[in-house]
């Protein structure tokens, strides 16, 4: 399992950096309905291996001498990101293809999907991850109730001072609720960029490393569009001790995140949550005791429905 801990290879080659947009209530807030990609994000590597297709679709190509990246060119605290992909067909075995938020530095924070592809007729994996405080370890999988492959398909994060909530086509896949009352650190202090990318990492991603990438089903395409980001903004002047402060509300200001209510599941989504788990989650590092003899801090409280 040494490969789930490991930090992405996606960190080697991203230069991380971000995205900026409209005022609201007298702060940066950007509020995006399927956004054409260059008003939100830009190409960080490989430009070549992009293709566009009108407006609203861009294609990013893996082959055997190069992935490609994208970042936004803003930096966001709290709100939600959704972009909506459509994976790499066939022969996908290999490859990686990641939608992901990140902030800087050693002790950053990061909401990750994986997708790891898979011989043709198989299905794809769906890996999850957050650092938090620049600790990850936090893995699960899952394997969709749907061929990704096919159609393109909405995949979020949303980010609240009270949780993270990973969501596919608004189904909720994993929720990570803030418990620092029980001294289990929370992302909540450091801006992060949206990025995705998609790159060879044959020796862990398909069923451990066992299958390498075939290149003779080269290039891999992912595809992309809907780009959707509704959050704020946090421009390179403000000072890290400001950073909550720029995107809390006040008297001032108002923010759809800071609602109570903002996040809560509903009925619906709290049994959509526990049907996945039951039927499509097959990895889950709160039981993994290979990895952990005891179990994580945060994976012992029953507010936390991973």
């Amino acid at each position: 399992m040494a490969s789930l801990g490991s930090i992405s290879m996606k960190k080697l080659w991203v230069l991380l950096g971000f995205c900026c947009f409209a005022l609201l209530s007298m702060v940066d807030l950007v509020s995006s309905s399927s956004s054409k990609f260059d008003e939100l994000f830009q190409a960080s590597w490989a430009n070549d291996h992009f293709v566009y297709e009108g407006d609203e679709v861009l294609k990013m190509k893996l082959d055997y001498n190069s992935g490609a990246g994208f970042r936004s060119k803003s930096k966001y605290m709290y709100g939600k990101v959704t972009v909506q992909i459509k994976l790499v067909e066939g022969d996908s075995a290999g490859t990686v293809t990641a939608f992901y938020m990140s902030s800087d530095g050693p002790t950053h924070n990061e909401f990750d999907y994986e997708f790891l592809g898979n011989t043709t007729g198989e299905p794809y994996s769906v890996q999850t991850n957050l650092y938090i405080n620049g600790v990850g370890n936090r893995e699960q999988r899952l394997k969709l109730w749907f061929d990704p492959t096919t159609d393109f398909h909405a995949y979020s994060i949303l980010w609240t001072p009270r949780k993270v909530l990973f969501l596919v086509d608004e189904t909720p896949i994993r929720e990570h609720s803030n418990q620092e009352d029980k001294g289990i650190p929370f992302p909540k202090d450091q801006p992060m960029g949206v990025y995705s990318s998609i790159w060879n990492a044959d020796d862990w991603a398909t069923q451990g490393g066992r299958v390498k990438t075939d290149w003779s089903h080269a290039p891999f395409v992912a595809s992309y569009t809907g780009f959707e980001i509704d959050s704020c903004v946090v421009p390179a002047t403000v000072a890290a001790a400001d950073y909550s402060k720029q995107c809390s509300s006040s008297n001032e200001k108002k923010y759809w995140w800071d609602e109570p209510t903002i996040g809560e599941l509903s009925i619906h989504q709290s049994h959509q949550l526990i049907w996945v788990r039951a039927n499509h989650m097959f990895y889950d590092y709160c039981t993994d005791t290979a990895r952990f003899p005891v179990a994580p801090l945060e994976c012992q409280h029953h507010q936390h429905r991973h």
